[in-house]
């Protein structure tokens, strides 16, 4: 039976996974990282078994020694083992990506939110642009109307690069 969270060979890996399942991790800190956080996703794991299984069967066992300790200290030997790691990792993760996961959330769907709100704000920026340069374009106009002499000076976009070069629009 496959634990959840924990690809193996015969499980789909999760859609919004990074990678393979069955890909091994990458070279360096953040594959060491990687394996020694999966170290201690089997290790709470295996602690709660062991938790579960001393409070049932081996309850009335006489002479069972308890597996409990061994656990929880592997457990402590990982998270040991994570902080020092940590001091050679320097990315810096959002506090809210860590209320998520402490909320029991998924925190894919925080970015998702991000993203489609920047894609938002992008739509919106987007048009206030547009709205300049056809502002411009109208101003323009009616100053080489109004003051012949300062035409030359004035800036002729062609129509079809009105946003062209923007770093907003998505489509250059």
């Amino acid at each position: 039976m496959a634990r959840p969270g924990v690809a193996s060979s015969d499980t789909p890996t999760a859609p919004d996974s990074p990678r393979d399942g069955d890909s091994p991790p990458p070279e360096g800190v953040q594959g060491e990282l990687e394996s020694e956080l999966l170290g201690l996703a089997n290790a709470l794991y295996n602690l709660g078994t062991t938790v579960v299984n001393d409070l049932t069967k081996e309850k009335d066992r006489p002479g069972g020694g308890k597996q409990v300790g061994l656990r929880v200290n592997d457990v402590i030997n990982h998270l040991a083992t994570l902080d020092d790691m940590s001091q050679h990792v320097p990315t810096m993760i959002p506090m809210q990506v860590l209320d998520e996961i402490d909320n029991s959330r998924n925190p894919m769907s925080l970015t998702r939110e991000r993203i489609e709100r920047a894609a938002t704000e992008n739509q919106f920026m987007n048009g206030k642009i547009h709205a300049i340069h056809s502002y411009r374009r109208y101003l323009d106009e009616a100053l080489a109307q109004s003051f012949p002499e300062i035409a030359q000076y004035l800036e002729q976009p062609h129509p079809d690069s009105m946003l062209s070069g923007s770093p907003l629009n998505p489509s250059t």
